[in-house]
């Protein structure tokens, strides 16, 4: 009787330790599964939160001097461009505009054409030359700084003769087509998701007319864009 009850202990412990080693092995292998599962997770790519999270065009200006910005943002400064003094007939030639900027050493952070496509030409984390000389009744410590604290939008368009007489002879603009007078819904619609899209992760930013602003209203006495035939009640404030 003694052995028969040895003999069953001894199968008793064996049986229990094979059990524990099925147990450990089980619990390694899950233990390794969840482990690969949680690597993968950690592996997807991460949202850049500095950069544009909407269609854009990116290219980039080859100036790449412009510095790096030090102080944050907290206005917007619309602006119109086209090349109507050199080409009337087709005034909004992507490639043309952008040698413009070139020539001039100028830029803004994005430039919208006729059809809505949004360029994004210069990073916001850059000081962009699109504001030069001017000031701000409510913001003097601005004056002839406003590049330092702005984000700078373009819209391809063309103003009122009086507007462009600065730019073109009267000869030049009446041979503008009317279709390049103002500005195009679909710009309007591009504006508005841009604008939504760079106050989403600049917070200075107000979406009201104090930060969102004409070029006019900072250098009034040299500048008209984006002019008189830009509809300001499509923004959405």
């Amino acid at each position: 009787m003694f052995w028969g009850r040895t003999m069953n202990s001894k199968l008793s412990l064996a049986v229990m330790l094979l059990f524990i080693l099925l147990v450990s092995g089980c619990s390694g292998k899950i233990a390794e599964e969840a482990a690969t599962k949680v690597k993968v997770d950690t592996d997807k790519p991460r949202i850049d939160l500095t950069v544009p999270q909407l269609p854009v065009i990116k290219d980039f200006m080859p100036n790449m001097n412009f510095v790096p910005r030090s102080e944050t943002p907290t206005h917007i400064v619309l602006h119109f461009i086209s090349n109507a003094a050199v080409n009337p007939e087709d005034p909004f030639l992507y490639e043309e505009i952008r040698n413009i900027f070139i020539e001039y050493d100028v830029a803004p952070h994005y430039m919208i054409d006729r059809q809505g496509q949004i360029y994004y030409l210069m990073p916001e984390t850059r000081r962009a030359r699109h504001a030069g000389k001017g000031g701000l009744f409510d913001f003097p410590d601005y004056n002839d700084r406003l590049n330092n604290h702005s984000i700078g939008i373009e819209l391809m368009a063309v103003g009122t003769e009086e507007e462009m007489l600065t730019m073109l002879t009267a000869e030049q603009y009446q041979k503008i087509s009317t279709e390049h007078f103002g500005y195009t819904d679909e710009q309007y619609k591009a504006l508005n998701q841009l604008l939504d899209d760079i106050l989403s992760r600049n917070k200075q930013i107000k979406k009201d007319r104090k930060h969102i602003i004409g070029h006019n209203e900072y250098a009034p006495d040299r500048k008209v864009d984006p002019g008189i035939l830009f509809d300001w009640s499509e923004i959405k404030f």
